[in-house]
């Protein structure tokens, strides 16, 4: 039961978005002040964006079973919280006359060479998976606790531009398990269809005049026939094959 309901906490992403989350609120409290943020809107802004990335990507997970639509559009509303939350970092370094680490620096392949860890939590798993969470965060502390706060926003950007393409592919995967598999709704509408079909054989339904297959009553919705009976092809939408119910 535990499993099945915290299914992400297994998740990189979701680990990594845990990340990005603390490290935020810990940069924010440490470098926005009266000065520099005197309404608290940066920090507020900052620290909801970092917020948004974990809490989407466990809603999202956690509808996997019901609805892979919905899981696919709140996984990216992680992802387009993370590009807002990059551009912060990308703003905060220019308006210290800086610019962001490039991709071929020795700084920029330090940080984007960790690799996390595998979590290997079982059961427990809320507590488990908070002290993994911190034990991978503390691998990039030679930055996030660094006093310059021009290395953390580096370091933060760099997880938050990994992230970005991670919560890509993740996306893309969910939309090949879409195509193969449909969701929820499309389940549903299979068995739903079975269903009557079956019931139809059961009670000598005809076949269709075109391909042969059982047909199954319905109702029409519209049109100079609304509310009546007909039978319509159980291949439908793939066969358009009707009958007149005598």
């Amino acid at each position: 039961m535990e499993i099945r309901n915290f299914g992400y906490y297994w998740l990189d992403t979701w680990v990594l978005a845990n990340i990005i989350q603390l490290a935020t609120q810990n940069f924010c409290l440490r470098h926005l002040n009266r000065t520099n943020d005197h309404c608290g809107r940066q920090f507020d802004q900052m620290t909801q964006a970092a917020r948004s990335a974990p809490a989407n990507i466990a809603e999202g997970n956690s509808r996997h079973s019901t609805s892979r639509e919905t899981e696919m559009k709140l996984t990216d509303v992680a992802r387009a919280s993370l590009a807002e939350l990059a551009n912060d970092y990308v703003n905060w370094l220019m308006l210290h006359e800086s610019i962001p680490w490039s991709k071929h620096s020795p700084e920029y392949n330090a940080v984007n060479s960790i690799q996390l860890d595998k979590p290997l939590y079982k059961d427990d798993v809320q507590h488990l998976s908070s002290q993994h969470i911190l034990a991978q965060k503390h691998k990039f502390d030679t930055w996030l606790q660094c006093e310059d706060s021009l290395l953390a926003a580096n370091c933060l950007l760099v997880l938050c531009n990994r992230l970005i393409q991670m919560l890509k592919r993740q996306i893309e995967h969910l939309l090949e398990e879409f195509k193969e598999e449909g969701g929820f709704t499309e389940g549903l509408t299979a068995e739903r269809l079975a269903h009557r079909t079956q019931k139809s054989l059961a009670n000598d339904a005809p076949v269709c005049p075109i391909c042969g297959k059982p047909m199954i009553k319905r109702v029409a919705k519209k049109g100079i026939n609304s509310g009546r009976e007909f039978w319509s092809c159980s291949e439908y939408p793939k066969c358009n094959g009707t009958r007149n119910v005598i």
